[in-house]
């Protein structure tokens, strides 16, 4: 096993992180390396070390850290066709948890020993990759202070939350955009395009649509340009659940969808959200399933655990 560990992920010390793996795989007599991410480290250069190293082993490339981490790496290991064990050490670690892996370093490093490969669907938009989601609009925004709020104020959810709020009550310009999905062309205004590969998310949030990614589908969500007040309320009916329940809110599933801005220049590039981490790409963007599996590390059924 080829571990990626990225120091910066989530609360725990990366020390007694890399000790805990370390001693449970020297324990069980299985080969590993630990490759580690630090502050100012190119993630996609060590992932791409990560998948030579695997290469020349027959082996298999791990990814410690959160959603965007588990991004980074997977976007090395697919064309490899590798396959990926994860442990989780982020927030809130939606990949992880719809498959049953345990947010306890422990406890899911065990379970890395008795996994098995199993093929997980993989969007993509253009050709980066999403394991949870991919979106333009307002949602990059959003998480764009939200990682300037973590980093002033620490990592947790509840800071998460605030600096939803804050965000929600600056006024923010619709986008105007061409969509064609299924050979349909449309014309749209809206604050957000939200593209969803996670049925946990989606289900939390009360997205009925969330079953069409069993089917080999992905889900989309717009919202329609609203003011301020009844953003906070759409935010509050996902915090419950009953997002599904909005008017403003149009979700569809799809197999490809491309989007441009209605005026594009020659050059124009798109800010991107891709499972929580910010890119620019050029349009027109090109949403859909990759033709191609992650082979995920998947814990047997006595190592699964209930997502919390």
């Amino acid at each position: 096993m080829v571990i990626v560990l990225n120091a910066g992920s989530g609360r725990s010390d990366a020390d007694a992180t890399e000790r805990t793996i370390r001693e449970i795989l020297d324990a069980a007599g299985r080969a590993h390396e630990v490759l580690r991410i630090e502050r100012g480290v190119d993630v996609a250069q060590i992932a791409a070390q990560a998948v030579r190293r695997a290469q020349g082993c027959q082996g298999a490339v791990v990814a410690a850290g959160g959603d965007g981490t588990l991004n980074a790496v997977a976007q090395a290991v697919l064309p490899a066709g590798l396959p990926f064990g994860v442990l989780p050490q982020g927030t809130f670690n939606y990949f992880s948890r719809t498959h049953g892996i345990s947010s306890d370093t422990a406890q899911a490093t065990h379970a890395l020993l008795r996994a098995r490969p199993a093929p997980v669907q993989v969007g993509l938009v253009n050709d980066r990759l999403f394991l949870v989601n991919a979106s333009v609009g307002l949602y990059p925004q959003l998480l764009q202070d939200r990682e300037a709020y973590k980093r002033r104020y620490g990592r947790s959810r509840l800071v998460a939350l605030w600096s939803a709020l804050v965000t929600l009550l600056h006024a923010h310009r619709p986008l105007r955009l061409q969509l064609e999905c299924q050979g349909r062309q449309q014309s749209v205004r809206t604050s957000t395009l939200f593209v969803g590969n996670n049925g946990l998310q989606l289900q939390q949030i009360g997205v009925p649509e969330a079953g069409l990614l069993a089917q080999g589908q992905l889900v989309a969500l717009m919202l329609r340009p609203v003011g301020t007040l009844s953003m906070l309320g759409l935010m509050l009916r996902g915090a419950f659940g009953r997002l599904g329940e909005a008017e403003d809110v149009l979700r569809f599933g799809f197999e490809r969808l491309a989007m441009r801005p209605a005026a594009p220049r020659r050059t124009a590039r798109v800010k991107v959200a891709t499972d929580g981490e910010i890119c620019w790409l050029r349009a027109p963007l090109h949403f859909r399933v990759s033709p191609q599996p992650l082979w995920l590390l998947m814990p047997m059924p006595q190592d699964r655990v209930e997502p919390a």
